[in-house]
């Protein structure tokens, strides 16, 4: 095998593609470039959330200059895989043509979650609590995918 691997073509999808997905994104771009050619989008876009932004920059990655988006906006790229990390986007989600293939995992709402705080600091230990959730599950990539299309 060369150097030149194909990468996975990943997209992260939710609600509005502004906390989870990006953080999905963030954290591929910055653990598995190697291997994985991310991005993320929504069904709808509420704008790039600055909470998320903020704790992403605390662990190191820095997804400030990411864009909330739609899907129509990637709509001449071929996924290898369309991961939703929300129960709404999974049900929102469209067919996808050809080799695409789905993947579900749900994440906790930080914004949601985060609406009841009573400062700043317990909302933000909700994003923090998700952004590490999600590495988690981004450190087990590509791997994740396969064992779970082989069952």
């Amino acid at each position: 095998m060369g150097d030149s691997v194909d990468k996975l073509k990943v997209l992260f999808l939710c609600t509005g593609n502004s906390c989870r997905s990006q953080m999905a994104e963030g954290w591929a771009r910055h653990l598995k470039s190697n291997v994985i050619d991310a991005y993320s989008a929504g069904t709808v876009t509420h704008g790039l959330n600055p909470n998320a932004v903020k704790v992403m920059s605390e662990a190191g990655v820095d997804i400030s200059q990411h864009v909330s988006k739609t899907l129509a906006s990637l709509k001449d790229v071929t996924f290898d895989w369309v991961i939703s990390v929300c129960d709404n986007a999974r049900e929102a989600c469209p067919v996808f043509p050809g080799r695409t293939r789905q993947f579900h995992i749900s994440f906790d709402d930080p914004p949601r979650l985060a609406a009841t705080a009573a400062n700043d600091e317990e909302a933000l230990a909700h994003y923090r609590r998700v952004r590490d959730e999600i590495r988690e599950f981004v450190e087990t990539l590509p791997g994740a995918l396969t064992n779970d299309a082989a069952r």
